[in-house]
């Protein structure tokens, strides 16, 4: 099939290289100590100056899966630091957006390094428009694979020396079996109508209960009969005494947001964007992931009370508790 006359529009942008995003601070201990302790990283390595100057890098350096993190915008979508660019490295699937292909898979992402990067240090990438494959069709539908390549260096007097390498790779189509609305001047047709659904959540015997639970409005959460532990997600075992002997309590629904974030892309149908989650604690002692309603993204707070609010999706095929802030 002819490709469409607008992608080469798209093909004549492979090869661009898009400027530079800085980032906010130099590579610090208090940053790398902070995503040791996300991450579980124990390695002294990373976190005790007396150990890491008897090293052959005398001195702390960064975790090198941290790299990216060092030029993320923060907590506000595309505050970036002082200098970046602001050129859109993600223009292309705009443009397959606007042609009629909404839908994006990520296929693959690749982190490479070329060495430590260590404390002082000030970094940056750049984004090149790598390559866009030829048409298609998967099970998912037709489209195109777009790579980019994102190259992070450090600033030297002498020369910015290269330290990384980011390469993702996503699949941009029109979504399989979509209907199309019938042609204006086809009287004898009505325009057929697709609704996309939300998928699914996944079912097993260990969680089948909490979605049964849903669906009658009840927030279930699973508890042992040996050592009455409360866990969740839900697991055939217990995490305390190892026990597989467990039921079901009904929680109040009540809790506080722990942490959160918000979506803003790959624009994925049918979700709302942006797109809040929160991982919510509630009030009987476990944390559970769900999305945030009734809320806008400038007033979402950790510790925020909160209340469950069950939700019917799709026409009443999907029902999923959603957590809406209350007055404190």
């Amino acid at each position: 099939m002819a490709e469409q006359e607008w992608m080469s529009e798209v093909r004549a942008k492979v090869g661009r290289e898009y400027g530079r995003v800085y980032a906010w601070d130099e590579v610090n201990a208090p940053m790398i100590r902070q995503w040791c302790e996300v991450m579980g990283v124990d390695n002294p390595l990373y976190t005790d100056a007396d150990y890491a100057a008897t090293t052959e890098f005398g001195g702390i350096v960064a975790p090198p899966a941290m790299l990216q993190a060092w030029c993320l915008e923060g907590l506000h979508a595309n505050n970036y630091a002082p200098g970046s660019t602001d050129e859109n490295p993600y223009e292309v699937l705009k443009t397959m957006e606007a042609h009629g292909m909404p839908s994006v898979v990520a296929v693959n992402s690749d982190l490479a390094f070329e060495r430590y990067v260590k404390l002082g240090e000030k970094l940056y990438y750049t984004t090149k428009l790598e390559a866009i494959g030829e048409e298609k069709t998967t099970a998912l539908g037709t489209g195109f694979f777009v790579t980019l390549i994102m190259s992070f260096f450090s600033q030297k007097p002498e020369g910015d020396e290269k330290v990384g390498q980011l390469t993702f790779r996503v699949f941009k189509f029109r979504a399989a079996n979509v209907p199309t609305a019938a042609k204006a001047d086809d009287k004898d047709s009505a325009p057929a109508v697709h609704k996309i659904k939300r998928p699914k959540p996944g079912m097993s015997d260990d969680t089948r209960f909490y979605w049964e639970g849903a669906n009658a409005g009840k927030l279930m959460i699973q508890r042992c009969t040996c050592c009455s532990t409360l866990r969740h997600p839900p697991a055939p075992v217990c995490i305390k005494c190892h026990s597989f002997d467990w039921d079901t309590v009904q929680a109040s629904g009540k809790g506080s947001v722990y942490s959160f974030v918000v979506m803003h892309y790959p624009e994925v149908p049918p979700f709302d964007y942006p797109n809040p989650v929160g991982l919510i604690e509630l009030d009987e002692g476990v944390r559970i992931i769900a999305g945030l309603v009734g809320v806008k993204r400038d007033q979402i707070k950790i510790g925020q009370r909160v209340q469950v609010e069950f939700q019917s999706f799709d026409d009443g095929e999907l029902i999923l508790p959603m957590f809406r802030p209350v007055a404190a």
